[in-house]
Formats: C-alpha cells, sequence, structure tokens
C-alpha cells in the first residue's frame, strides 16, 4: 500500500465529534442564538451585566430563604450531602483514563457553615491581600498565586465577588470564561480536615479520657473552628472568610474541587481579571534591560506577572528555597540606588528564597528593609534580584489588562481539525476603520469546567495576521508550550481589511477515554454528575453552533440541484445505454429467432412435400384395395351361385333317392345296396364359411386403421403448419426503433429510476456496514479532531461614538460547493496555504530572480499572484 493510500485513509475516515452530550437540549438552543454571532462591547460591559445578574440572584435568594426562615442549601453544589453519602460529586471530576479517578486524593472528614466554623466571621478583614492567601490541601497553586498578584492591584479581587448575605449564607461572585463575564451562586458550607466529634472515634476516645466538662466543644474549638480547620484555602487571619468562598465557588464553576487541580497563573489571572496572558520564557527573553525596564517595571499597572519553575517537569524538591514545579506571583518591581529588585510570593504562605537578599542574608540593612518596606518572617514573601530570577525561573506570565476604553470583538466558530498539519481553510477576516492598539487572541474552550469530556485531542493553536490580499503576513502569533488555552499578538494597526489563518495542531492521547465511553461509563453511577457537566459542555461547545449565511445557502442549494441534475443526467444516460442495449440484444435475439423460423418453414416445405407423396401413395393404395375388394367380391359370388347350383343339383338327386326309397318301402322290397360316399358335411361347410368371413373382416379392419393412421398423420402435419402458419410475418422492423423519448417522459422514468436507485443504495449502506469485518484500523478508530475556537479583538483609539463602525469581523468559511474537484482553481486554492519563512520547504516553493523572493520574503505589499510565489 502507498503511503498516499494510507493518508487518505486516515483522511477519509474522519467522522464529527459530538457537539452535544444531553439530548433535546434546549438550553443550548437558546444559547447557540447569542453565541454563534459577532459581539462588540466594551471589556466592561460583560463584567457589568453578569454583575448585575449576580446582584439579582443574591437577592432572590435572600428574599426566598427570609420568608420561609431557612438558611441557604445550595441544591447544584450541596457538599454536606455529597460528602455523607459518599457521593463525592463535589470533589472528584469524571475519569477519562482507566483505574484513575481525579480528586481522589481529595478526603476532607467533615462539613460545616461559615457560622459553626468561625467565632466572629468576616468576608473582608483590612481588605483581600496576598498575605491572606494561604493554600489548602489540593493543588490549585497555580490560582491562589493568581489571586496573590491580583491582590496587589486594589480592586480587582473585591470586585470578583459582587453580593453576598452572611446571615443567609449566600455569596456571589464573577468569573471570566470564554471571552465572556459570568455570575456564579455559593453557599456558606465549607470542609474541614477533621470529622465531626461522634464519628471520631479515637479522637473521641482520647477527649472522652480526658474528663473534661464538655469534650465535644472541646474538640471542636481545637479541630473545627476558624480558618485553620478548612481542608481547602484559608486567610491568614483565623476569622476572614473570603478566600475559602471564593475557592469553592471558582470550583463549582468548574464542576467540582478536583477540577482545579493544576493549572498556570496566567489562566487564573485571565479568569479573575478578563485579560489577556502571554507566555514568555526566559531563553526567548530578547532584551533584558528592555524587559526590565518596559514590562516588570510596569507590574500591576498595564501589566500582571507571574512565574515559573520546572515547566519542563524534570524537578523535583527545591533550590535555595524555590519550589520546582511551583507558581510564584510578581507582586513589585523597583529599581533603587543601582539595584533591581523583585518582590515575590508563594502562595503556600511559606517556603522562601535562601539566596541573596532573601529574609536575613546579608545584603539586608535597616535602611534597605526601610525603603522596601520589608519585614522578616516565613510569611511566602521574599525579595530576589533580577538576575537570580532570570536564572531560577524559567517561564513569565504577562498579563494585560484592559480599561473602560478598549473595547473587543469575538467569534467563535466550530473546525474540523484534518489529520496533516497546515493552515486551515477556514479563516477570520475583520475590518479596522481607524488606526489603533490592537490584541488579537486566538483561543479554544476551556476544557476545565467540563473535565472528563474534554476527549482525546489536545490543540495546539496559532496564527498568522495578512493583509487582505497579501500572501506575506504582519505578524504570528508565538507557539504555546504550556498555556494552549490561548494565543495572541499585540500590536499597532492600520485602517485596512484583514485576514486572520489559523493554524492548529492536534495530538491524540490514546491513553483518554473518548466521550462516548465516559458517558457510558457515568450514565448509571453518576447521572447527576454527568448532567450537570454534559450541559456545561453543551453550553460551551454551542458557541461555535455553525450557522448557515445567505451565501453559503444559496451555494449549498446551488450545489445541491447541481449535484442533483448530475445525477439525473447520469441516470438519463444510462437510461439511454440500457435501452440501446435492450434495443440491440432485442434485434440480436429477433435474427436468431427468424433463423429458426426460416428454418422451420424451410423443413415444413419439406414435410408438406412428403405429405403429398404419402397421400398420393395411400389413395393408389386405397384404389388397389377397392379393386381387390371388387375382385374378390366377383369371385366369391361365382363361388356362391357355384355353389347354390352344387347345392340344388345335390337336393334334387337327393329328393329324387329319397322318393325312390319311398317307393321301395311302398312296395316292401327292401334290397341290401352298398354305401354311398359322405357328402360334405355342412359343419366343413360352415368352417370355410367363416374363415372366408374372418379373412374378409381382418381386411375391412385392416383398411379403416391404415386410413386411421393416415389422418392422424395428415392431422399432425397440418396443426404443425397451422402453427407455423400462425406466426406473424415479421422483419426486423418489428422488434422497434430506438425512438427519442419525449422529455417529459424521459424525467419520468429518471426520477423512478433515482428513487429506486436511492432505496436500493441505502439498503447496500445498511448491509455493507452491519458486514464490514475486514475494516482498516483508521475506519475503526478514525481521526476525530474537532475544536471550538474563537477569535477576540481588543482594540482602543478607534472612535468614541457609538455609530462608529470599529471593526466588522466574520468567519470566512471555504464554500466546498463552488466547482468539481477537476475545476477547482489550483492558484486560488493554494492562496490560503502560505509556508512560513522559517519552513524548510519555503525555498522550494519560491520561484523568480533573487530580488522578487526577497520581495515575497519581506512582504513589500505584495499580492498574491500565482500559486508558485504565494507560498
Amino acid at each position: 500500500m502507498s503511503l498516499s493510500a494510507v493518508f487518505l485513509g486516515v483522511h477519509d475516515c474522519m467522522r464529527i465529534k459530538a457537539t452535544t452530550v444531553i439530548p433535546s437540549n434546549t438550553y443550548t438552543d437558546l444559547a447557540a442564538k447569542r453565541g454563534n454571532q459577532v459581539t462588540t462591547t466594551t471589556t466592561q460591559a460583560s463584567y457589568e451585566d453578569a454583575a448585575a445578574t449576580c446582584r439579582a440572584k443574591v437577592e432572590k435568594i435572600v428574599k426566598e430563604c427570609r420568608r420561609i426562615n431557612k438558611k441557604y442549601r445550595d441544591p447544584h453544589f450541596d457538599i454536606e450531602v455529597d460528602l455523607k453519602l459518599y457521593r463525592n460529586d463535589c470533589l472528584h471530576s469524571l475519569s477519562n483514563v482507566e483505574n484513575y479517578q481525579p480528586g481522589e486524593d481529595l478526603r476532607p472528614q467533615s462539613v460545616k457553615r461559615v457560622g459553626d466554623i468561625f467565632e466572629k466571621p468576616c468576608f473582608y478583614i483590612d481588605g483581600p491581600t496576598a498575605n491572606d492567601v494561604r493554600q489548602g490541601r489540593d493543588g490549585d497553586c497555580w490560582l491562589m498565586a493568581a489571586l496573590c498578584t491580583l491582590s496587589e492591584k486594589p480592586g480587582l479581587i473585591e470586585r470578583l465577588c459582587v453580593a453576598h448575605d452572611q446571615d443567609v449564607g449566600v455569596y456571589g461572585f464573577v468569573f471570566y470564561r470564554d471571552g465572556a463575564w459570568i455570575s456564579e451562586i455559593v453557599d456558606d458550607f465549607l470542609y474541614l480536615i477533621k470529622p465531626d466529634y461522634d464519628e471520631g472515634y479515637f479522637d473521641r476516645i482520647l477527649f472522652d479520657d480526658i474528663e473534661r466538662v464538655d469534650p465535644d466543644e472541646a474538640y471542636r474549638r481545637i479541630f473545627q473552628s476558624n480558618s485553620s480547620a478548612l481542608y481547602f484555602a484559608q486567610c491568614q487571619h483565623p476569622q476572614e472568610t473570603w478566600l475559602p468562598l471564593l475557592e469553592k465557588c471558582y470550583a463549582k464553576a468548574h464542576g467540582d474541587y478536583g477540577a482545579i487541580e493544576g493549572g498556570f497563573g496566567g489562566e487564573g489571572i485571565e479568569d479573575l481579571t478578563g485579560g489577556v496572558t502571554s507566555e514568555l520564557l526566559t531563553t526567548d527573553i530578547l532584551d533584558k534591560e528592555y524587559f526590565w525596564k518596559e514590562e516588570l517595571l510596569k507590574v500591576n499597572q498595564e501589566f500582571l506577572f507571574g512565574c515559573n519553575t520546572g515547566i519542563w517537569g524534570r524537578g523535583w524538591g527545591e533550590r535555595k528555597g524555590i519550589v520546582e514545579l511551583h507558581a510564584y506571583s510578581i507582586q513589585k518591581a523597583v529599581e533603587i540606588d543601582g539595584k533591581r529588585l523583585l518582590k515575590l510570593k508563594n502562595p503556600w504562605g511559606k517556603g522562601e528564597w535562601t539566596g541573596p537578599w532573601s529574609d536575613g542574608s546579608k545584603e539586608w540593612t535597616a535602611e534597605w528593609l526601610q525603603k522596601l518596606d520589608h519585614r522578616f518572617g516565613d510569611d511566602g514573601d521574599f525579595w530576589i534580584s533580577y538576575e537570580d530570577l532570570l536564572r531560577k525561573y524559567q517561564a513569565f506570565e504577562r498579563t494585560r489588562l484592559f480599561t473602560d476604553d478598549w473595547r473587543v470583538s469575538q467569534l467563535w466558530t466550530t473546525l474540523s481539525v484534518p489529520w496533516a498539519l497546515d493552515y486551515h481553510d477556514t479563516h477570520f477576516s475583520f475590518t479596522l476603520s481607524k488606526p489603533g492598539s490592537v490584541v488579537l487572541v486566538l483561543a479554544q474552550l476551556d476544557d476545565r469546567y467540563f473535565r472528563g469530556l474534554e476527549g482525546q485531542y489536545m490543540f495546539e493553536l496559532g496564527f498568522r495576521l495578512h493583509k487582505a490580499g497579501h500572501s506575506d503576513y504582519v505578524v504570528r502569533s508565538q507557539t504555546p508550550y504550556r498555556m494552549t488555552r490561548s494565543v495572541n499578538v499585540e500590536l499597532e494597526l492600520e485602517a485596512g481589511d484583514y485576514e486572520i489563518r489559523v493554524k492548529i495542531n492536534a495530538t491524540r492521547n490514546q491513553d483518554i477515554l473518548p466521550i462516548e465511553k465516559v458517558i457510558k461509563d457515568n450514565a448509571k453511577s453518576r447521572r447527576e454528575k454527568l448532567l450537570r457537566i454534559g450541559l456545561a459542555y453543551d453550553l460551551g461547545h454551542c458557541k461555535g453552533r455553525f450557522v448557515e449565511t445567505p451565501e453559503e445557502k444559496a451555494a449549498r442549494k446551488e450545489h445541491e440541484a447541481k449535484i442533483k441534475q448530475k445525477k439525473r443526467d447520469k441516470i438519463k444516460a444510462k437510461l439511454l445505454k440500457e435501452r440501446e442495449e435492450t434495443h440491440y440484444l432485442a434485434t440480436r435475439q429477433f435474427e436468431r429467432d427468424e433463423h429458426k423460423r426460416l428454418k422451420r418453414k424451410e423443413k415444413l416445405a419439406l414435410k408438406k412435400a412428403a405429405k403429398k407423396a404419402r397421400r398420393e401413395a395411400r389413395k393408389a393404395e386405397r384404389a388397389a384395395i377397392k379393386a381387390e375388394k371388387a375382385a374378390k367380391k366377383a369371385a366369391e359370388a361365382e363361388a356362391k351361385a357355384k355353389l347354390e347350383a352344387e347345392e340344388a343339383a345335390k337336393k334334387e338327386k337327393e329328393e329324387e333317392a329319397e322318393a325312390a326309397k319311398e317307393e321301395k318301402i311302398e312296395s316292401g322290397e327292401e334290397k341290401a345296396e352298398s354305401k354311398p360316399e359322405e357328402p360334405m358335411t355342412p359343419e366343413s361347410t360352415a368352417d370355410e364359411d367363416s374363415n372366408e368371413k374372418e379373412g374378409a373382416k381382418e381386411a375391412e379392419v385392416a383398411e379403416p386403421k391404415a386410413d386411421e393412421k393416415g389422418a392422424e398423420a395428415d392431422a399432425e402435419e397440418e396443426e404443425e403448419e397451422q402453427d407455423i402458419e400462425s406466426e406473424p410475418e415479421t422483419d426486423v422492423e418489428s422488434v422497434g426503433t430506438l425512438a427519442a423519448l419525449a422529455d417529459r417522459e424521459l424525467w419520468i422514468h429518471v426520477d423512478n429510476y433515482t428513487g429506486t436507485i436511492s432505496s436500493d443504495s441505502d439498503s447496500d449502506n445498511e448491509s455493507t456496514t452491519s458486514s464490514s469485518s475486514s475494516t482498516s484500523e483508521a475506519e475503526k478508530d478514525p481521526w476525530n479532531a474537532v475544536v471550538v475556537a474563537g477569535i477576540r479583538i481588543f482594540h482602543t483609539g478607534l472612535g468614541e461614538g457609538e455609530d462608529d463602525s470599529d471593526i466588522n469581523l466574520k468567519v470566512i468559511r471555504p464554500i466546498p460547493f463552488g466547482k468539481d474537484d477537476e475545476e477547482v482553481d489550483v492558484e486560488k486554492k493554494c492562496s490560503t496555504k502560505v509556508l512560513d519563512v522559517d519552513d524548510s520547504a519555503k525555498d522550494a516553493t519560491l520561484v523568480g530572480d533573487a530580488s522578487e523572493k526577497i520581495r515575497f520574503i519581506k512582504g513589500d505589499g505584495a499580492k498574491r499572484r500565482t500559486a508558485t510565489t504565494l507560498f
């Protein structure tokens, strides 16, 4: 088998990914109407809508609870019932790996309300700060690092918690997801490390042995009170509650606590601010001086920064207090007296850098402590020099924040990712009405909120920005190595038309179970969990639901009509061919039949001659028989007359003798006489007569039999003659001519034939599907990479009036109905497939002299020309 056959086999066996888990879901239908349209708003409009919705939810719940005099219990994320009944749906994600349960290491022992845990609970105490953050027993250090980063810019954390009622026990938060802000509501139940007194068997025995007045209360004060009793994140202050409740709400928004284990601080900052995060490897920094002055020194102003260690996943332990595979937040960057220093925060609330400028190091003096406003202590805060930062940390996460003067336009679509890696035929286009700063973001759905249903494919995004009609690109995104959720570029653009070419690399992990298997495994045992996560999956994927444009609809209808007409023309040709073949076969059959008929006719003529001869012979025979009979009758009459004469003479003699005898008797004279000859007795005469009669009878019988046989033979011959003579005297015209059918008549036959063929083909397909036991591996397990991707364009300086048309964004899908494959314009088709300048195959695709090649590489306003000069 050739390689091309293998490639075609893989490509042809692609199937469509299921974008819905819950059948007949009206919620996704409603959301799809809004999600697949271009939206252009200010960056704050979505937040204001979500915040207003969140406040309305909280007010509604508070009013309802006060009416029935009950504290609020979240029916959709009831962690108390979930823990008591051992469901663990609020802790464990849906499993898509054999023999592995995400979040199985999370084992809190009890659940209590905020009022039962804290003596004097307070949501904020002196505002949210980085020192408040202490990570719990799950792996969400990335989220804690993001919160530490936000805490350095006043107002960022406060805007997350929109509304709450501590007495009722309801809290409302907002988060940023897939290009829009969402609201989420939780109650005030929190997980604890220790079990309740009545359930803690060994601890209860210990406390009961200590003769205390109230061992139950003593146990509660020691193990189940204040922040230190919490299983997950906790504030440093024993009575502060904002952090555990925010973490719980974030976990609910993503399905469970297991879903928020592991991540990147930059993505966490995006979820909490609505900003755009860029990943920068330390080894990729071109100008470290520029990076320090123009970026790090602007921390907490235009940008927020985080940093990471062990990004390649090979380290363990710590290096001079720096933990491997861990996320830190950059809180401050200062340059004082020629020293470039940065303040970092470990979200664990402990564990610090032990090198230069660490707590207690020789670099510190009273003056420096005052300048940097620093106090020693193992609280996770430490200072480090810029040089050591670049040496110890391998990656930075820079998040751009957007002010009120920024606007955003976004559009989502669904892309089927081919097995062969190349720029997709589907692309985005937009028109910029005025020049200004632009941030382009290509993103895929955040699979964290439907964890377990993300499927077997991981997608790596990339794009290039082209001026419309130009083969050279203006800028391209950098390949993401860790944060694959989105890629972005930031630049200044002139007014004009632009195109965004998308490139998506799909990687398949066979160890991950397909969505169908996950649904089947959890449909019975975790129905409620599956429905909740499935609904989130459906609502996310409905953003990219295909909506046919008028042009695409017209092209599709034209294509369908063309295909139908092509099929009908094919059937018409087939019908005409069948008629021609039928006519040919009928003509040949006629010729054979005519030949046979002539043979039979010739044979019949011979039979007629023989019959005539037989008739003449029979006539002669009958005449001879008649003559013989006449002669025989004459002889018999003569013999009979003679016999009668003899008998008469004899009778006379007898009578004379009798008379003489009587005379003698009468005379009495009896004389002896000699005995006379015996005459012929009557018996012998009778025998002779009978023999003669039998002979005559036999002759009479034989003659009719002969006549009967001849008559039968004549009858058979006459019947055969009648059969042959009954056959019509035909010629070749009797077969029929191949006359042209009327158009209407012909198309009626075609339509009838089409219906028959379609039904037959359907049954054939079913039988083929059911009996395909020898299918290839690609057919059994086809390539099925489908991603929902969206483009977000942040822009500023494009006009202040609402009537200004800032961005005209749309998705351009190749219309697959334009021409037949053999008619496709190869040059035009190749114009959408332009190799990168650093692609190894670039040189082979260029033509012309050196100056022309350079011009196309540099992109000096060169427009697309031919397929060979496009790359």
